[in-house]
C-alpha cells in the first residue's frame, strides 16, 4: 500500500529526516509517535504529497508519487489521500454539509452526487440532524467528526491524521480513536496517525517511533519498567 524507501530531509543546515524507510500495508492503523522535532508531521507532509523529501521514494498504491507534477499531482492527492488535521480546518462561512462536499466538488462531482456522498458520511457518523449548522455551531467532537467525513468524501485509499484528538477533552477523544477502527471495518481504509496521545498510539495496529529523524528499532523501544513484559512498546 505505502512504501517508503530512504527519504531524507533539511530545512536549511537542519536534517529532519535521515533516512526513513517504512512499509504499511493496506488497512493498516498505524501510529507514529516521537518528541517534537523528531520529524513526524514532515513525513506525514511527503507521505500526503504535500512537501517533496531532498531524498527517497514514496508509493502509495502502486504509484510513485515523486514523479507526479501539478495538475497530476493534486488530482492524485485529492483522489487517493485524505487528511485530518488537530484544529478540522473547517471553513466558517459554510455548513458541516458543505463543508464536506468541497473535495469531492474539487474531484469533479456534480453537486448531487457530492450532497449524497457527504449526507451518507454525515449519517455514519451520527450528525445528520447538524448537517445545516455551520463551525461556530458545532461543538469541538462534532468539529472533527465532520472533518473526518471531508477526508472520507472521495473514498480516498489512505487517511492521514496529524495530531487529529489534540484539540479534544478525554470522552470525545475515545469516540474519535473508536471512530478510526470503525470507519476502517466499514470503508477499509489506511490510517497513518502522528500523535502524542500515547492512548491513541497504544490501540493502533503498529506504532512507528520516530527519535532525531530515524525509525527507532521495536527491539530498542522495549518497555523496561514491566518485568513481565517482553513486547515493543
Amino acid at each position: 500500500m505505502i512504501d517508503i524507501r530512504n527519504i531524507t530531509k533539511s530545512f536549511g543546515t537542519l536534517q529532519v529526516l535521515k533516512g526513513i524507510d517504512l512499509h504499511i500495508e493496506k488497512g493498516e492503523v498505524v501510529s507514529i509517535v516521537g518528541p517534537s522535532g523528531a520529524g513526524k508531521t514532515t513525513l506525514l507532509q511527503i507521505i500526503g504529497t504535500l512537501d517533496k523529501p531532498d531524498s527517497g521514494n514514496v508509493t502509495i498504491n502502486g504509484t510513485d508519487t515523486m514523479t507526479l507534477k501539478g495538475s497530476k499531482l493534486s488530482h492524485f492527492r485529492n483522489t487517493n489521500l485524505g487528511f485530518v488535521f488537530q484544529f478540522h480546518q473547517l471553513l466558517p462561512e459554510f455548513t458541516a454539509l458543505e463543508n464536506i462536499m468541497i473535495p469531492a466538488y474539487i474531484g469533479g462531482a456534480g453537486k448531487k452526487e457530492a450532497s449524497r456522498r457527504a449526507s451518507e458520511l454525515l449519517e455514519f457518523m451520527g450528525l445528520s440532524n447538524r448537517a445545516n449548522h455551520k463551525p461556530n455551531e458545532l461543538s469541538g467532537g462534532e468539529k472533527q467528526r465532520v472533518a473526518v467525513a471531508r477526508a472520507l468524501v472521495n473514498n480516498p485509499a489512505v487517511i492521514l491524521a496529524d495530531e487529529p484528538s489534540g484539540s479534544l477533552d478525554s470522552q470525545n477523544k475515545q469516540e474519535l480513536h473508536q471512530l478510526f477502527f470503525d470507519l476502517r471495518k466499514q470503508f477499509g481504509q489506511t490510517f497513518v496517525i502522528v500523535t502524542h496521545d500515547e492512548q491513541l498510539a497504544a490501540t493502533t495496529d503498529r506504532t512507528i517511533h520516530l527519535r532525531d529523524g530515524l525509525i527507532v528499532p521495536e527491539s530498542a523501544t522495549i518497555d523496561t519498567t514491566n518485568p513481565n513484559s517482553n513486547q515493543p512498546l
